[in-house]
């Protein structure tokens, strides 16, 4: 029999009908506990809080969750926080998960790796780990994640997991503190041997509070990042040719949810509630109180089939297809499901013009033609493209 590749694997068992709800990926939120501060968190914790410690799910909850999930169909799992590594029992956890058959990611800070944990990962190695960078040097680093020390605690991890070739990524957040020191995070990424990735997305903390917005870069800056990276503009180039023509991408449904949540996709957070998406807190089913097949069959069935309760600007909008607009961001940002998110608005729009996306005017989009914002929207997406024109052509 001929095997068959990763990617083959993955489009092969993705290629499902519409009906069809498989919970094949989930994420699972072992702790909002952190060793660090960082500014642009949406959920970390004291590592000594003990309410937080208290409620977590045991070492025997997180196993029986992890056999419920398994038999549902789970193929690929995220492990994230908080800090991964903030529980001690974490590598048990992790390496029943494993057993289950699981496909796992980890994403960490890397500070508190030891080499004891990176021979257990060596021995049961994770599909993939991702650690995130603040900065490319420790006073950046430290500005962000607000302690002493956890740049070079960082790079300790780093090289612990390099030495026993552990299938490693680095990755950072792109934020007004550290932009700067972007292309520098990449170069040591690429001195290191290891892929480079990172995005601008920043959301408001779990309840609401938009302290981390503080740090978030503007749309203009967000778009021209996209642009000055070959490989990711390429990739926009890719998807405008396919969805950029309207009516390429799919009408705007009648329900409130538009994406993978609940139909083949599920979170878990510390204290067991189930729900869409680690930033979808609006509804949870509590797996304490009852099975996963139950939360997953029933419950985020019916989150998933509840229907909006009005139209909004977005439901005409031709640039969904590249949008970051969903209700857990419009919860968030705007204590409502329902309501866009200006901040995503305008960053689409003027990448649409930066890439010479045609945008069809709908509603009363101030981005738009006709709109508010569109002559200075438009003027600037046009000479963010010429600038990456500029750039390509020498």
């Amino acid at each position: 029999m001929q095997a068959l590749g990763y990617a083959a694997f993955s489009a092969r068992v993705s290629a499902r009908g519409s009906g069809d709800r498989i919970p094949l990926s989930g994420a699972i939120e072992v702790s909002r506990r952190c060793p660090l501060h960082c500014v642009q968190c949406y959920n970390n914790l004291p590592m000594g809080d003990a309410a937080a410690r208290r409620t977590e799910l045991s070492t025997a909850e997180h196993y029986r969750i992890l056999d419920e999930v398994a038999e549902a169909g789970c193929l690929w799992l995220l492990y994230t926080g908080g800090e991964i590594f903030a529980r001690p029992d974490f590598l048990d956890i992790y390496t029943h998960a494993k057993r289950r058959g699981l496909l796992i990611t980890l994403f960490t800070n890397g500070t508190l790796i030891t080499p004891r944990i990176a021979d257990h990962l060596a021995r049961f190695r994770p599909f993939s780990v991702e650690v995130t960078l603040y900065g490319a040097t420790a006073s950046t680093y430290e500005r962000v994640t607000g302690v002493p020390g956890s740049y070079e605690q960082c790079w300790r991890g780093i090289r612990l997991l390099v030495e026993r070739r552990l299938p490693l990524k680095l990755k950072t957040v792109g934020l007004t503190i550290n932009r700067h020191e972007l292309w520098q995070m990449q170069r040591q990424a690429e001195e290191a041997g290891l892929e480079f990735a990172f995005d601008a997305q920043i959301n408001p903390r779990i309840d609401c509070t938009l302290g981390p917005l503080a740090v978030r870069l503007d749309p203009a800056a967000v778009v021209a990042l996209d642009l000055q990276v070959p490989r990711r503009l390429a990739e926009w180039r890719q998807l405008a040719a396919r969805f950029g023509r309207p009516g390429a991408w799919p009408a705007h449904s009648d329900t409130l949810y538009d994406c993978g949540g609940g139909i083949s996709s599920f979170a878990i957070d510390p204290e067991g509630m189930l729900s869409l998406c680690v930033i979808s807190h609006r509804d949870r089913f509590d797996l304490r109180r009852g099975s996963f097949r139950e939360g997953w069959d029933g419950f985020l069935r019916a989150v998933r089939e509840r229907k909006a309760t009005r139209p909004t600007v977005c439901a005409a909008c031709s640039l969904r297809w590249m949008c970051a607009m969903c209700p857990a961001n419009g919860h968030l940002e705007n204590g409502d499901p329902e309501q866009p998110v200006a901040f995503l608005c305008e960053t689409s729009h003027l990448r649409a013009y930066a890439l010479g996306v045609p945008v069809v005017p709908h509603g009363d989009c101030p981005y738009c033609e006709g709109g508010a914002r569109f002559d200075a929207l438009a003027s600037a997406g046009t000479a963010l493209g010429e600038m990456a024109a500029a750039s390509r052509d020498t």
